[in-house]
């Protein structure tokens, strides 16, 4: 894996299952020398779950505080977002996941995370798969969270001040553009 940069404001990772991602993401968050909070959306529903969250807390050290919050990704922002602090949230894909299964309006959830990106105080970093760049889902409620997952996307890409893909753990710039 690539060594992290250094970042301020808000960066945006997106990139495949097990690319990486998470990882790297930690490594920007901590690069940063300020008091790293991870802000995880994952919930336990089952015994593979379960194991992948234990995966990424062993990661950590007892420096990071932990937050665990499957909805109310907003109010965690706002509430914890400071200069002092550095924030990783992990990740929009299971965010994403969680209000599709509750039953929340998912325009309505977007348009409320895009506005409050650009007032956060203090680096934020968000995490999400690209899920577009695979097979065509076969269900009907597949092929809906690969679009929503897609729109959710491009537009917390388009507010963020950088986004990278990570691909096998290396990142790729994609914005602001190499020059």
């Amino acid at each position: 894996m690539t060594k992290a940069t250094q970042f301020t404001g808000t960066t945006f990772i997106l990139g495949g299952a097990r690319s990486g991602k998470s990882r790297y993401g930690e490594k920007l968050v901590l690069n940063t020398k300020l008091h790293p909070v991870y802000i995880a959306t994952a919930q336990a529903r089952d015994d593979e779950m379960r194991a992948r969250i234990a995966e990424h807390k062993n990661r950590r050290d007892a420096n990071w505080t932990t937050i665990e919050e499957p909805l109310a990704l907003c109010e965690v922002l706002s509430n914890h977002a400071a200069p002092a602090k550095a924030l990783l949230v992990d990740c929009l894909t299971l965010w994403l996941s969680n209000l599709m299964m509750a039953g929340k309006d998912i325009e309505e959830e977007t348009a409320r995370l895009v506005a409050l990106i650009p007032e956060l105080a203090g680096p934020v970093v968000f995490v999400s798969n690209e899920v577009g760049m695979g097979l065509v889902p076969e269900t009907a409620i597949g092929r809906t969270f690969r679009d929503h997952q897609g729109r959710l996307n491009q537009r917390v890409a388009h507010v963020a001040d950088s986004v990278q893909f990570i691909a096998a753990g290396y990142p790729l710039i994609l914005k602001p553009e190499n020059k």
